[in-house]
């Protein structure tokens, strides 16, 4: 256990975790489905239920099936990968694909790509190992006494 969460153990109160956290553990080799793994244009319609439209997207049929990115403008060298896959295309392995495709991109960037999501989204934690992250901890949020 790391010092911050042994003091935040001992003195705190109402811990909980905010995220499960993810590290890259396995290059996976995922076959991309039926589609076109792209940049994202400024006409693309994105269905969005509140993670950030991301730079690269996954086009189905003329559809956004997935849209991803990931941030780097913190804790370097790692990034943090996010995406978000249509309902209508969850379920059917585009969210793995597209995550395994950002890993790949975030390497080639320099970058060690990690990421994280809240822990009751299972299905979310599923695609991230799917594409060969491992849980690597929780983001833990709590009340310090001082």
């Amino acid at each position: 256990m790391s010092l911050a969460s042994e003091v935040l153990f001992a003195f705190g109160t109402n811990i909980v975790a905010e995220s499960v956290l993810f590290a890259d553990a396995v290059t996976t080799n995922l076959l991309g489905p039926t589609g076109d793994f792209r940049k994202r244009e400024s006409t693309d319609k994105i269905a969005n239920s509140g993670e950030p439209e991301g730079d690269l997207v996954l086009e189905v049929d003329g559809a956004i099936a997935a849209n991803g990115g990931f941030l780097c403008h913190y804790n370097p060298p790692y990034s943090d990968i996010y995406m978000e896959t249509a309902e209508i295309y969850r379920r059917k392995g585009y969210g793995s694909f597209l995550v395994q495709e950002l890993k790949r991109i975030s390497y080639e960037s320099g970058k060690r790509p990690g990421a994280r999501c809240n822990p009751n989204n299972f299905t979310s934690q599923k695609t991230l190992e799917r594409a060969g992250f491992r849980h690597s901890g929780f983001l833990l949020a709590g009340n310090v006494r001082s």
